[in-house]
């Protein structure tokens, strides 16, 4: 069966996706083009592959087939879960674009990308990536800070790979740079088997209306 390639101005119309777990549909995952320097980048991307399907959520990404963004999508594919590719035409041949997902939506440019990542998911996950995944994870960061939208974040620091940039949010804040008014909110998990539970439990959360503090970290 032939995947379907769309413009961003028609994928608008196809129907909404089934909820999976805590009433999400899809989760956005941010992560790098390449494998990183040790396996275990690798199997965490797998993992969450897995428990995304095996969720009946559905993984919204940045396109590719290589390195941990080719790694999650195809381990979701391969459990039977559902696939979303967002990328941009520039990329398509870079990034080895993957055809075997579910749909691939081509856009224009990077902005086009990353405001339709963002409509089509109900929370976000950062694994280890280079500095374009640091940019979409930060860019969520600072809309959810303002106010824009109360989306769980999940940082999957695998390995304390993301040790450093949280010390840089602990030093924001001693600067009062990050102000009691303006916190960041996300949680940090350390396993890949916990990321599915930790967006779920936000969702639910949310839905019940209780606090967010109660289940994300708050800087």
């Amino acid at each position: 069966m032939q995947k379907k390639i769309r413009s961003e101005s028609k994928v608008h119309l196809q129907a909404p996706a089934a909820r999976g777990r805590g009433g999400l549909r899809n989760i956005c995952v941010y992560c790098g083009s390449g494998p990183g320097s040790v396996p275990v980048y690798a199997e965490a991307a797998r993992t969450l592959g897995h428990d995304l399907a095996r969720s009946g959520i559905g993984l919204v990404y940045g396109g590719g087939g290589l390195g941990l963004m080719g790694e999650v999508a195809e381990a979701t594919i391969a459990h039977g879960g559902r696939v979303t590719g967002i990328i941009p035409e520039f990329l398509t041949v870079r990034e080895h674009m993957l055809r075997a997902a579910d749909e691939l939506v081509v856009t224009a440019n990077m902005h086009e990308r990353k405001q339709l990542m963002f409509d089509r998911s109900d929370a976000f996950v950062a694994l280890p990536g280079g500095v374009g995944t640091l940019e979409e994870l930060v860019e969520q960061l600072t809309w959810s800070q303002l106010g824009q939208h109360q989306k769980p974040i999940i940082i999957a620091n695998i390995n304390n790979f993301w040790d450093p940039l949280l010390t840089l949010f602990e030093h924001m804040k001693a600067q009062a740079f990050i102000r009691e008014t303006l916190h960041l909110k996300f949680t940090v998990v350390s396993r890949a088997e916990d990321i599915v539970d930790a967006a779920v439990e936000a969702c639910e959360s949310a839905q019940n209306g209780a606090s967010e503090e109660s289940v994300l970290a708050k800087f």
